[in-house]
């Protein structure tokens, strides 16, 4: 264990005296593993992520005799930290972390809905996921007992149900926003409450496109898990590929090349200037820019075409594996991609600059969407959205994989945590990308592109991933045969989706489709 895994295992040991020790099932060395006792469980996440600073990831339950619960936290230079706790028989209680953490707020939620779980002093539970309009409460679809095959036909909807209103106030009223959208945007609602023209509560709800990824993993070979990895959200199909293909790697000790290390690391920021370059768009359609809108589109089609004749599919489909890539790449062939991404890039940075000279444009992003660092910790914000706001957490550095340690960058940061400030954080990650893939295809080393063969063994392990839109946490549990037993996907949206409101609150109605682009948020992602 490295020292400072080892220094927070002996400080949490000593503050709880036979009450914290290590966890016998932890299955990975670079991580520290913390059992507990549930009713110790807040004050030790609590110290954590107050005393020690360190983000929390993610929730994994996992349904077993007895049940467990890890509570997954890293931090910029303390590695991972996972606390465990057990529910045995019977038991179907635990203390309330978002309490004190109110990161863990959602996932919570999400346990109790799917799992069945209570959650004690959580101040909002049930309808969440499943919605209790068209849902009963006690579904609990994610337990071992529940047949994902068979559809439910006893539902009994609450027929009576309606929108949560938050503001009283005498002439409160609400605005309904979607759940269905003129655009290409997935079915999302917006519960819009004011007395005037400024919105001071934004509820979004979400999961109408809920799909049950984790339960239709279940059962499955890892090889149909990468699968469906892939297809969590096709503009990060490539980063959440190779999130639980690190997983796996590192449960079953896989060694993978040092050429499919570097071809990774040379999609996986393809991929992120082309997510970028999107949102870029996205943000110029939102505040009428039709002009710029159509520029950014422009490249983004681009870079979909480099893709597709690079790879063979425009996002990136089918090309992890694990132990490598299912594909070499030939090195003539990413030396001229790498040209052309090159000049995407200039011609990106000639549309900041007229962008950045644009008053009429400026006045729509600066000063609105305001997001404290404060806030943007305390909700558990990630990626670009985390770092335009001053929290500046990056898998990559926290946390290298793939080739990361061996490459030169920097994190782009901005403090401002406005909508100008996650355009700008865009714009220079985009750029940081390009830069990354020029020198990357210099220095990719002749040899195999994939490990011969891959020896699933049974066991768990976490992988993870510095995606486009933030840190994302895949834990697979494999059992015999290389069947998975438990998939739990933690994605980007489903944190900044939860943050999103901050953005939008005490600020006019009508910026709030420029808010909403600036956070540039995955429906699918969320709703997986």
């Amino acid at each position: 264990m490295p020292p400072e895994l080892l220094r927070v295992l002996e400080e949490a040991k000593a503050r709880w005296t036979g009450k914290v020790r290590p966890s016998l099932n932890g299955g990975d060395a670079a991580a520290c593993h913390l059992e507990c006792e549930t009713s110790e469980l807040p004050a030790i996440c609590n110290w954590l992520f107050a005393e020690r600073e360190c983000s929390f990831g993610g929730l994994i339950v996992e349904q077993g005799t007895p049940w467990q619960l890890r509570y997954v936290f890293y931090g910029q230079d303390s590695g991972w930290t996972h606390v465990v706790t057990y529910l045995h028989a019977g038991e179907e209680r635990v203390p309330s972390v978002s309490r004190l953490i109110y990161a863990a707020d959602w996932h919570e939620r999400e346990a109790e809905d799917l799992f069945g779980l209570e959650f004690e002093g959580h101040p909002r539970l049930g309808d969440f996921v499943l919605h209790n309009d068209v849902w009963q409460e006690g579904v609990a679809p994610m337990r071992k007992g529940f047949d994902g095959s068979r559809p439910v036909t006893n539902r009994e909807p609450d027929l009576n149900w309606k929108p949560r209103r938050i503001v009283e106030e005498a002439g409160a009223f609400g605005m309904p926003v979607g759940p269905v959208h003129s655009a290409a945007i997935a079915p999302v609602y917006f519960q819009l409450e004011t007395v005037g023209e400024d919105v001071i509560r934004a509820q979004p709800r979400l999961f109408y496109a809920y799909r049950g990824l984790e339960k239709i993993a279940e059962g499955r070979q890892a090889d149909d898990a990468l699968l469906i990895a892939e297809r969590i959200s096709g503009t990060s199909a490539f980063a959440h590929s190779l999130g639980l293909c690190q997983g796996v790697e590192g449960l079953c000790q896989v060694e993978v090349p040092e050429r499919a290390s570097w071809l990774r690391v040379f999609l996986a920021e393809f991929e992120r200037l082309r997510h970028h370059v999107a949102a870029i768009a996205g943000i110029c359609e939102s505040t009428g820019l039709a002009v710029s809108a159509a520029q950014a589109a422009i490249l983004e089609e681009e870079l979909l075409r480099i893709s597709g004749s690079l790879t063979g599919h425009r996002y990136l489909f089918g090309m992890n594996v694990f132990g490598g890539l299912a594909t070499d790449l030939d090195d003539a062939v990413c030396r001229r991609a790498a040209v052309q991404i090159a000049q995407v890039s200039d011609k990106l940075a000639v549309l900041q600059g007229m962008l950045s000279t644009s008053s009429s444009f400026l006045d729509r992003l600066e000063d609105v969407g305001k997001v404290s660092v404060s806030n943007a910790r305390d909700f558990g914000l990630v990626g670009p959205i985390a770092r335009a706001s001053g929290l500046s957490r990056d898998l990559r550095k926290v946390a290298p994989y793939c080739g990361y340690d061996r490459v030169e960058f920097e994190v782009p940061q901005e403090s401002e945590g406005d909508g100008y400030a996650r355009l700008r954080l865009f714009f220079r990650e985009a750029e940081q990308s390009a830069r990354i893939i020029s020198e990357i295809v210099q220095r990719i080393p002749a040899g195999r592109f994939r490990t011969p063969e891959t020896a699933l063994r049974p066991g768990a392990a976490l992988g993870w991933v510095e995606a486009p839109g933030g840190a994302a946490l895949h834990w697979i549990r494999l059992g015999e045969g290389g069947v998975v037993e438990r998939y739990r996907i933690v994605t980007p949206s489903f944190a900044n989706w939860h943050g999103f409101r901050l953005a939008a609150e005490n600020f006019a109605f009508q910026d709030f489709p420029i808010i909403l682009a600036s956070f540039a948020l995955s429906v699918h992602e969320n709703d997986r």
